[in-house]
């Protein structure tokens, strides 16, 4: 006998999941999976599952105990007998108010009597229910998520095949942000529609930007000369270059910024580039560079006097 999953596993969430979140994926899952819905051969074997590992995570006796000693713990109580660890009932079991509860918008009342007459009504349609929404992460460049654009993806559908979905990238998605594609998720219940396909989008380094919300910043070498001197260099953008303008006497570390060139989110929003300066010891120098900066070195101020820890 193959050896039970995980409880939290099977209903898809983390062990610190509060019972409302336990409650959520139950639903969620009973929905999908209840054999009077899904035609799937394995469908009642995956609902048994799920209650079983839901009458154990329900009860705060039971949780502390499967926490603690997992599903041996439970067998030691109470037996693997009928419905595995936890006692969970086969589905054809399953409480008439938890039914009601769960599937009552998908059946209306034929969960228990409702409306006077009492018991199950019979000859009465079932509500299509729009079938539930599948999740996927999307991989993007820095440069898409920045810039927006689209991009195709290939997934298996519902019926095994392969389908090929367009998706349109906002410019400025930020890493982690959630994509809606309406209409790609798994089939509905007695007709309905299908669910959505959810995105989550994680997006790749680039070689020399950061990126922080719109912002976005890069490290810009200088030597001591233009450091001490100012200057104007050329500084990369996303799209082309710009001119920055270097102060006299900047110092490495210093962080200069240029506005509005950073990303354009698709609300017309701009971030702005932060320019980021390492100035740059040359390794090797002339004789008569080694005598001016030995003879500057000895005019210059002490840039550490001062400092809380100079005279410690």
């Amino acid at each position: 006998m193959a050896a039970a999953r995980d409880y939290y596993e099977v209903l898809g969430v983390g062990r610190s999941a509060s019972d409302e979140e336990i409650r959520s994926a139950h639903r969620r899952l009973a929905r999908q999976f209840h054999p009077d819905l899904n035609k799937d051969p394995s469908a009642g074997e995956r609902f048994n599952e799920i209650q079983q590992a839901y009458e154990v995570l329900k009860d705060p006796e039971k949780r502390t105990k499967y926490d603690r000693f997992g599903h041996a713990g439970l067998e030691a109580e109470t037996g693997p007998g009928p419905g595995g660890p936890g006692g969970g009932a086969a589905w054809q079991e399953m409480d008439p108010d938890a039914m009601r509860d769960i599937f009552g918008d998908i059946f209306g009342d034929a969960f228990g009597g409702g409306g006077g007459g009492g018991g199950r009504r019979r000859g009465r349609a079932p509500r299509p229910v729009q079938g539930p929404d599948r999740e996927h992460d999307l991989a993007l460049g820095f440069a898409v998520a920045a810039k927006g654009g689209s991009e195709q993806l290939r997934l298996r559908g519902p019926d095994g095949a392969t389908e090929t979905i367009d998706v349109r990238i906002p410019a400025g998605v930020a890493d982690g942000a959630r994509l809606r594609v309406r209409g790609r998720g798994e089939p509905g219940i007695h007709g309905g529609p299908r669910g959505d396909l959810i995105l989550t989008v994680r997006v790749g380094a680039h070689p020399w930007f950061e990126r922080d919300g719109l912002d976005l910043s890069v490290k810009v070498p200088i030597t001591i000369a233009e450091a001490a001197l100012g200057t104007s260099i050329e500084v990369p953008l996303l799209g082309g270059r710009a001119t920055l303008k270097i102060p006299a006497g900047t110092s490495s570390g210093a962080r200069l910024r240029l506005r509005g060139k950073g990303v354009v989110d698709a609300k017309g929003a701009a971030g702005d580039l932060h320019v980021v300066i390492s100035i740059v010891a040359p390794k090797e120098l002339a004789e008569e560079d080694r005598a001016a900066l030995e003879s500057m070195a000895s005019r210059l101020p002490d840039p550490r006097a001062g400092a809380p820890w100079a005279d410690a």
